[in-house]
C-alpha cells in the first residue's frame, strides 16, 4: 500500500480569556471533527497545523518549526471555516463593533498559504478559507452581506445553521463545471454573513449563488492550485439532497499526489 498523502488543516483559536472558566488564560488551536473526517474519507492523513506565534517562553533555547518547513513536509493545506476576517486585513475598518474579525487569525492564514504556494502546493479553501484566500491575493469582502447588498437571500441563519440551503450556478467550461459533468448546479449549504466583494487578481468565478450573484467558488489561474469554495463540504458529508463534494475533494487531493510524484521524480 502507497504511502498516505499528509494535508495540513489551518488551525482556528480560541484566544486566550481570563473570563473563561476551562483553559481559563490560555489560547486554544482546535480543528473541527467534520473537517478532519471529511479530509481522511479521500484517504489521506489529517494534520493541523498550529501557528509558530505565541505567548511560550523558554530560557532554553528554543527553534520552532515555521509554516515553510510544514509547507515542505506535508503534500497540500485545507484552510477550515470559522470566524470573521478583520476588515483592516483589505484595507477597511469595520463597520460594526462585532465585525471585528480575527486578526491573529488573519495574519497566521495568510503566511501560511503564503507558504504552500511558494513551495508548489495545492490549496484549499473552505467557507472563512475562500474569503481569506481571496483577501491574501488582494481581493476585498462584504463585512455583512445583508448591510451591504440589500436584497441578498439570507446567507446565513444562525436557527438552522447548516440546514441553511440555496441553489449555486456553476460558470460553464471552468474545472468545477467539469468535475460535474457540466451540470448547471446544485444546492449547498450557506452558513456565512460575509462574502466576496472585490474577487482578487488572476482569480475566476466558478460559481455564484443565482438570487443574488454572491461568489460561491473561485480558482486561481496561477501555476499552482488554488480553490475556494464558500459552502462547507464537511457539512454535507454522507447527506441527501445536497451536492456530493466527494469529486472536489478527489480532485484537490488527485493533484497534491501529482505534485508529490512529480517532486519525488
Amino acid at each position: 500500500m502507497s504511502e498516505r498523502i499528509k494535508i495540513g488543516i489551518s488551525a482556528c483559536f480560541f484566544h486566550a480569556d481570563p473570563s473563561r472558566d476551562i483553559f481559563r488564560g490560555k489560547t486554544l488551536q482546535y480543528i473541527e471533527q467534520s473537517i478532519a473526517h471529511w479530509v481522511q474519507s479521500g484517504g489521506a492523513l489529517a494534520v493541523m497545523v498550529p501557528s509558530p506565534e505565541g505567548e511560550t517562553k523558554r530560557t532554553a533555547p528554543y527553534d520552532p518549526p515555521t509554516l515553510d518547513e510544514y509547507a515542505q513536509w506535508l503534500d497540500g493545506l485545507v484552510l477550515m471555516g470559522g470566524s470573521d476576517l478583520w476588515p483592516g486585513s483589505y484595507g477597511e475598518a469595520p463597520l460594526s463593533e462585532k465585525w471585528q474579525g480575527d486578526r491573529i487569525r488573519d495574519e497566521y492564514e495568510t503566511a501560511l498559504s503564503k507558504a504552500f504556494v511558494a513551495a508548489g502546493k495545492p490549496v484549499l479553501g473552505v467557507c472563512r478559507g475562500l474569503q481569506l484566500l481571496n483577501v491574501a491575493f488582494g481581493g476585498t469582502l462584504y463585512q455583512d452581506i445583508a448591510t451591504q447588498l440589500p436584497g441578498a437571500r439570507t446567507h446565513r441563519d444562525a436557527s438552522v445553521y447548516d440546514r441553511n440551503l440555496h441553489d449555486i450556478e456553476f460558470v460553464p467550461g471552468t474545472r468545477l463545471a467539469k468535475l460535474y459533468g457540466g451540470r448547471r448546479g446544485a444546492t449547498v449549504n450557506s452558513v456565512h454573513h460575509q462574502g466576496i466583494k472585490d474577487l482578487a487578481k488572476d482569480f475566476v468565478v466558478e460559481a455564484r449563488c443565482p438570487d443574488d450573484g454572491v461568489i460561491e467558488a473561485m480558482r486561481w489561474t496561477g501555476p499552482t492550485y488554488v480553490a475556494g469554495v464558500q459552502w462547507h463540504p464537511e457539512f454535507h458529508w454522507q447527506r441527501e439532497h445536497v451536492l456530493n463534494d466527494d469529486p472536489i475533494l478527489q480532485d484537490f487531493l488527485a493533484e497534491c499526489r501529482a505534485r508529490r510524484k512529480g517532486s519525488h521524480e
